[in-house]
Parts: structure tokens; sequence; C-alpha cells
């Protein structure tokens, strides 16, 4: 039998049946399901340092277990001093089994390792089933050696769902684990 990850497995066996019965869906065919986690990094100071985009390139690859690949710049800005075509930072987009592997990490290590954290927000919805999160710094990972960071960055996490809306894709990653904001202690 070949490997699986953890949170799939969780998703197959507990996830589906129990939205099944929450939402009233005729097959399990209905049921929302995770397609794709899209990691992107911007690197604002590339346009003075280009090997800060090779450094985030590296460190986005040990995060995600998948070669980064560098974002260009579409547009020229004279007041930035973008030109058209220059690297302005990172992006991986993870599926299947290292999809799981990284959401599994984020929730059960990352997450908790955030200063002051008390969930993630749960507003950030885009109205057809996907959420985006925001990470400021980018040393919550494990993977990444703090000694060797020479600038800490932010980057954005988006969940690409099945979902129809946003109360589906809510219940789903609720599910999983994503530990959001409790909304009803007062």
């Amino acid at each position: 039998m070949s490997y699986q990850p953890r949170l799939k497995e969780k998703y197959k066996k507990e996830i589906i049946p129990q939205l099944k019965e929450q939402f009233q869906y005729g097959s399990i065919m209905q049921v929302p399901k995770l397609v794709k986690v899209c990691i992107n990094q911007g690197v604002g100071g590339a346009t003075a340092d280009k090997k800060l985009v090779d450094s985030a390139l590296a460190e986005m690859t040990m995060i995600a277990g998948q070669k980064a690949v560098p974002t260009k710049a579409k547009k020229s800005i004279s007041n930035f001093k973008l030109r058209d075509g220059m690297f302005v930072g990172a992006r991986v987009t993870l599926r299947h089994d290292r999809m799981w592997e990284f959401l599994d990490r984020l929730i059960s290590v990352s997450l908790p390792r955030v200063r002051d954290f008390r969930g993630v927000n749960d507003k950030s919805f885009d109205g057809r089933g996907n959420y985006t999160m925001g990470v400021t710094e980018h040393i919550i990972f494990p993977e990444i050696d703090i000694d060797k960071v020479s600038k800490i960055t932010g980057m954005d996490i988006t969940f690409v769902t099945t979902a129809n809306t946003d109360a589906e894709a809510l219940a789903l990653l609720k599910k999983i684990g994503m530990p959001f904001k409790n909304q009803n202690i007062n």
C-alpha cells in the first residue's frame, strides 16, 4: 500500500461523510474538496537588490517542498523604479500529496509558532469558496534557518476549493483543522 498523507485520509474517512450530512448533498461527489494551495511572496526590495529574489526562491522551495517560480512585473512603474519583466517575487502551486503535507505542517507546526496567535481570520473568503490568508513572517516555518535569513518577509497562502459558497468552504477548512478565530466569545 502506498503512502497517504494524514489529512488526506482524515478527509476521505471522516470529513466527507460529515459534510455530506451537514449540507444534505445527494452524492459524495458534491462534497467540496481542496484543489490546490497557492503560496505567493512579493519581494519589495527586489528592484534595489537582485539577490533578495534568489533567497526568496530558495526559502520558498524549502517551505513548499517543490521548486518555486519567480514572478515578473507586468508593467513599469517609475515611482518604484520598476521595469516591465523584472523579477519581483516567488510563487508555488501545490496539489495532491504535497498540498496535504504542506497543510498539515501549516496547521500543526507553523501557525502555533506565530507570536500572539489567536486564530486566523474567517472573513478572508472571496465569495466563491476560496480562502486567502497572510503570514507576516516566513520564519514561522521550521524548514527556515533563522540565522541564514537575510530579510524577513511575509507571504500569502490561498486555498482553492470546489465549494460553491463561503459557508461550505469554511465548514471544510474547519473540519480539516484550520484554527479560525472564535466569534462567539463574549
